[in-house]
């Protein structure tokens, strides 16, 4: 982006996975930077890290942090930013809040530049990420919706390991080693810290992420329902997910079906649709093995779109295969988007 006035931006959580995203898509995108202020907790203070060549001390998060800050990047927990993002604000700042403390506030923005930029400009100061895996299906589905409508959605995903944090990394890598030399697994993280059981993720697939709600749903599975619907401004729209932990690094998968309004539409006319999208790329050719894999998107900012079939027994249904690295679009990339559209149309002021 091409602006010539620089901010003052803070990076909360900058020695998480999300965090050096952050700093690694603010140098790639160049972002107008004046000071930069690293943050966390009081565990990781002290560290160093390097940004453009320069060497900085991450500082301990307190209020008084962002006293002069522009822009804060959040991803430190919900609980963090429940406590500080207002701190933050009264202090002048825009918060761009990486979890999922403020996402279903009605005086929140919930945003996906490529979907709902427009929303941005009616913050009060903080602007909501979505869920990772939410972004890559609304961008996907956003074409689909605009030229046919779209009345249901369906989707199971298949998550990386990476969206429940470093140590969660660190957990595959041990277990597959102790699986490949035949020693016992031990599992201390996942499905979800805090929980009564944990069970291994190495060679195996968890039907659980985050804890489970009275409805037998996962708190990640009514976070796919209920952003999408808040997203695309529609609470008439069905959704219903399914969201599964599998043993790799980056980049989450899903299965969507979806139906649209309009009858007769062609597995052409949504892959046209698909192909003209900000944001999205279609890989789609069965006859070559053509189809986008957690593999090929990692290290990608787009959302890449295969595998679209009709329902053979549904004339309005497709199902589509989504792939997108879930630490940048899903993260790091589509937060700093945020900033950017903040800076672009002149929405900073609250």
């Amino acid at each position: 982006m091409t602006t010539t006035q620089l901010y003052n931006v803070a990076v909360l959580g900058a020695t998480g996975a999300v965090g050096t995203k952050m700093l690694e898509t603010l140098d790639k995108k160049n972002f107008p930077i004046k000071d930069l202020l690293l943050l966390s907790s009081k565990r990781s203070a002290g560290a160093e890290m390097e940004f453009q060549g320069k060497k900085y001390t991450v500082q301990e998060a307190t209020p008084e942090s962002f006293e002069n800050i522009d822009i804060a990047l959040f991803s430190a927990g919900g609980g963090v930013s429940k406590q500080l993002a207002p701190e933050a604000v009264k202090r002048g700042a825009v918060v761009v809040d990486n979890t999922s403390a403020y996402r279903m506030d009605p005086e929140v923005p919930l945003v996906v530049p490529e979907v709902n930029e427009e929303d941005i400009k009616s913050h009060n100061g903080i602007i909501a990420n979505p869920n990772c895996s939410t972004i890559q299906m609304v961008a996907a589905l956003k074409p689909i919706r605009d030229l046919f409508g779209m009345s249901r959605v369906i989707v199971s995903t298949y998550q990386a390991v990476s969206g429940a944090g470093n140590e969660a990394l660190d957990e595959l890598r041990a277990q597959s080693e102790a699986f490949l030399q035949g020693e016992d697994l031990k599992a201390e993280l996942l499905p979800v810290t805090g929980e009564k059981k944990y069970y291994p993720i190495a060679f195996n697939a968890l039907p659980q992420i985050d804890v489970f709600q009275e409805n037998g749903y996962t708190f990640e599975e009514m976070k796919m329902i209920n952003e999408t619907k808040k997203i695309m401004h529609d609470d008439t729209v069905q959704v219903a997910a399914t969201c599964v932990r599998l043993p790799f690094f980056t980049s989450h998968a899903e299965s969507v079906y979806v139906e649209v309004d309009k009858s007769g539409v062609t597995v052409e006319q949504l892959k046209e649709a698909i192909s003209n999208a900000e944001g999205v790329v279609l890989e789609d050719d069965p006859e070559n093995q053509v189809y986008p894999t957690p593999l090929s998107a990692a290290g990608k900012p787009d959302v890449f779109v295969g595998r679209i079939r009709k329902d053979l027994d549904n004339d309005k249904g497709f199902h589509l295969w989504v792939v997108s690295d879930n630490l940048l679009k899903g993260a790091a990339w589509n937060s700093v988007q945020i900033a950017e559209s903040l800076i672009k149309n002149n929405w900073l002021q609250k």
